[in-house]
């Protein structure tokens, strides 16, 4: 892990939000959809298995978070009510993912605009 990413001070589920929040010793937060999470999910079978070859995952918009599981100091495992449970989130890859959130979540609205499917706004449960 790179000195300069630092290492979460706390993972907290909410459930009904379906959102993800991280805090960072460093004092940062973020706030991440568990849609979000899945979409970019860090598994072979979002990312593909080389450059190039990420699958665009549509229908996730009432996903949620199962389980968090820790994978030594460097990582957790997110298990997800659609069953996905492949991928790894680093430290690192979660800090990436909420310091990039408005570019990744725009790029990937408009991915979903390109291929026709139009996402179901899904209020908290």
């Amino acid at each position: 892990m790179s000195a300069d990413i630092p290492t979460p001070s706390a993972i907290r589920l909410h459930r009904k939000s379906r959102v993800l929040e991280v805090g960072w010793e460093d004092g940062t937060s973020f706030r991440l959809p568990c849609e979000y999470l899945r979409v970019f999910s860090p598994s072979a079978e979002v990312q593909g298995h080389g450059p190039g070859q990420a699958v665009l995952m549509i229908g996730k918009e009432k996903v949620n978070i199962s389980a968090i599981e820790p994978v030594g100091h460097y990582a957790i495992k997110l298990v997800f009510d659609d069953k996905h449970d492949s991928g790894l989130f680093s430290w690192s890859y979660l800090h990436w993912l909420g310091s990039n959130y408005e570019e990744n979540w725009n790029t990937y609205l408009a991915r979903l605009d390109e291929v026709g499917y139009k996402r179901k706004e899904v209020a908290p449960e």
